[in-house]
């Protein structure tokens, strides 16, 4: 099989490759040929890692099989569903994932089904939570009189960033160019990225 490794530490050159050189090695050992190796040096707080949207974008080119990679933690961050989303994804084009720290979050043993029933469990629960801390902020917002952004931006509008960030699909250059609204001079504004952050900030 071809695998993807994906890699991503938030400190140094050397901790990374630490990490490649097992990873390699448990390659060399399931007789797995390695495709290419994506590696970010990031914090984990950030929302843009180009190589792995590299990894996912050569995914949907069935340019290999298997995504190995260090520990869940280090393929996402993003919470339990985003990373179910992505997960699944893979899934969804016939590619396999394996976790190396925790060998039981893999779609090639015989636990994949459990994994998956479990981590659906949790991303319903994290839904939920995350939809009532949303709409606790907007109520809170409006309550205050609070705006958005330089412009004032109709609650419709700030629900519908909202309900992007909560799918975690988007970067926020997509919803950016996915999201208009109209100033109270009757202009059309995309929403600008920094507006998302501030809706972000206030209001989930």
């Amino acid at each position: 099989m071809k695998v993807a490794i994906y890699v991503r530490v938030s400190t140094t050159k050397q901790e990374l490759d630490n990490q490649l050189l097992q990873l390699r090695d448990y390659c060399k050992k399931s007789e797995w040929v390695i495709y290419e190796e994506y590696k970010d040096i990031i914090s984990g707080k950030e929302d843009k890692r180009p190589r792995y949207d590299d990894m996912f974008n050569d995914a949907h080119k069935k340019l290999f099989d298997v995504v190995l990679f260090w520990a869940l933690d280090r393929f996402s961050r993003s919470g339990t569903l985003f990373t179910l989303q992505k997960l699944k994804e893979l899934d969804n084009l016939g590619i396999k994932w394996h976790s190396y720290q925790e060998s039981y979050f893999s779609s090639i043993g015989e636990f994949k089904d459990v994994v998956i029933s479990i981590m659906a469990t949790l991303a319903k629960i994290e839904r939920q939570k995350i939809s009532e801390r949303t709409k606790a902020g907007l109520q809170r917002a409006q309550a205050e009189g609070k705006h958005i952004g330089r412009n004032a931006i109709a609650n419709e509008i700030v629900q519908q960033v909202i309900d992007y960030l909560k799918e975690g699909k988007l970067t926020y250059k997509q919803i950016s160019e996915r999201v208009t609204y109209k100033t109270k001079y009757g202009k059309v504004h995309n929403i600008s990225p920094a507006q998302i952050t501030q809706i972000k900030k206030k209001i989930i």
